[in-house]
């Protein structure tokens, strides 16, 4: 069991179903409670992000993941095909499976009034597949970041907003900023210690491009933007005061931001950075829900 939990890195699926939560929170705010669509999405949504690990699994695994001197729990891939517990053929099978779950809960929505899931849903699998796979292959090309940003921020809380309320609003949209901002930030630390592989292998991220020393900058403003975006959220956009309890997060980004800068050099002593970056994300993102939840509750 272990190993099929490593290949869909299922821990990690927190990055896709936390901004479900926090649009489905929202529409509940807003008097729009559908438990089965918000079902649905979830389900979608994870068989989407976990076919893009398995087929990133797929890509990597010849390539950069096979002399990849740095491994870490949280980067360097999940090794089951390198291990021989899995055949890569199983790997590729199981991506196409979850593609498929993903594409027919997409089908159903749109057949049941929610046309525009065709658009989202469909940017969501470009981001997906074209992350990994050439010629495209975002992540060799620079485009890597900006494309995760988008597509596990504001693009699922804007698409779930709109499958449980029928609108597409920009409030829905940039709710999805902050763990935007930090998801971002999870795949640039784990471009850390790959940074030799992927070099090696012409996988042309951006820390690749940029180098170590200067990609440090990045990271930091990735854990610190959330925060004023928060206040941005509650302060112009008109979202519950409760959202700023996000901020009790604080203190894990600016350990994980501390430790990266000392030691960004040395693959093995960042993996607590690696951690906190995690944990940043999920329980800010969690703070956000309830905060939602809370404004519905003492309203």
């Amino acid at each position: 069991m272990n190993t099929y939990i490593q290949a869909f890195r299922l821990p990690f699926l927190t990055g896709s179903l936390v901004p479900v939560l926090q649009a489905g929170a929202l529409a509940y705010l807003e008097g729009h409670l559908q438990v089965f669509p918000l079902i649905l999405v979830l389900i979608g949504v994870g068989a989407l992000h976990s076919a893009g690990n398995l087929i990133n699994d797929y890509e990597d695994t010849p390539r950069s993941d096979t002399i990849n001197p740095n491994p870490t729990p949280f980067s360097g891939g999940s090794r089951v095909i390198l291990d021989g517990r899995l055949t890569a053929r199983w790997v590729f099978g199981a991506a196409v499976l979850c593609f498929t779950l993903a594409a027919f809960i997409g089908l159903y929505l749109i057949l049941n009034g929610r046309p525009y899931v065709a658009l989202i849903g469909l940017l969501g699998l470009i981001a997906s597949l074209f992350y990994s796979v050439g010629p495209i292959q975002f992540m060799s090309h620079g485009l890597g970041e900006i494309t995760i940003f988008f597509a596990f921020g504001p693009l699922i809380t804007w698409g779930t907003y709109y499958v449980l309320t029928g609108r597409l609003t920009g409030p829905a949209f940039l709710l999805g900023f902050p763990l935007g901002f930090l998801i971002t930030a999870i795949i640039w630390i784990n471009e850390f210690p790959d940074y030799q592989a992927d070099q090696a292998v012409g996988k042309r991220n951006l820390v690749v491009r940029w180098g170590l020393a200067p990609a440090r900058r990045v990271y930091l403003l990735l854990m610190l933007l959330p925060y004023p975006f928060l206040v941005f959220l509650y302060g112009v956009v008109g979202l519950p005061v409760w959202i700023l309890l996000g901020w009790l997060t604080l203190p894990l980004a600016l350990k994980g931001i501390a430790i990266l800068w000392r030691e960004y050099n040395q693959p093995e002593k960042i993996v607590p950075a690696q951690a906190l970056t995690i944990q940043t994300h999920m329980i800010l993102g969690l703070l956000m829900v309830i905060g939602l939840l809370l404004q519905r509750l003492l309203g």
